[in-house]
């Protein structure tokens, strides 16, 4: 039997509105697509993957603290908590597992608030702009067993 990875991922506040929320920006697909499309793609990577989504902050909070014993990575997209929450980012910087942070839309080229990421510091790394791929070239970093630097 083939050893395969768990991966959470965790989308926080408005996620859920996908698919209502700004279609010119996150599209027209839900919440539910990505999960189907991130199942697919998890799939092909031997990977399992594990869905979280709420716009309340300290649910976040504690799905990064149960992770450590659960599983190898965390996808985050942390929504408008990626600009200010410091304790969301005491909370990845708290665990040993690899987080990557994604955005659906590209931040930096978007309102002057979005570009800062107080998470960024305590992540591997920072995906933007690429849509549902941007979660999936998190996935496919955590498949493909890549080391920063390589």
């Amino acid at each position: 039997m083939e050893y395969r990875k768990s991966i959470l991922v965790i989308n926080g506040p408005n996620l859920n509105r996908l698919g209502k929320r700004e279609p010119g920006i996150y599209g027209e697909k839900t919440l539910d697509d990505l999960q189907v499309e991130l199942e697919r793609a998890a799939s092909k990577l031997f990977l399992d993957v594990t869905f979280r989504q709420s716009n309340i902050e300290g649910e976040i909070i504690d799905y990064i603290h149960d992770s450590s014993d659960a599983f190898e990575g965390i996808v985050l997209n942390a929504g408008a908590y990626t600009h200010y929450s410091y304790a969301i980012r005491d909370a990845i910087a708290s665990v040993v597992v690899p987080v990557i942070e994604v955005h659906i839309s590209n931040v930096h080229a978007r309102e002057e608030f979005r570009r800062e990421s107080v998470i960024a510091p305590v992540t591997i790394g920072q995906i933007s702009g690429f849509g549902f791929d941007s979660y999936k070239l998190a996935l496919q970093f955590f498949g493909n067993d890549l080391k920063m630097g390589e």
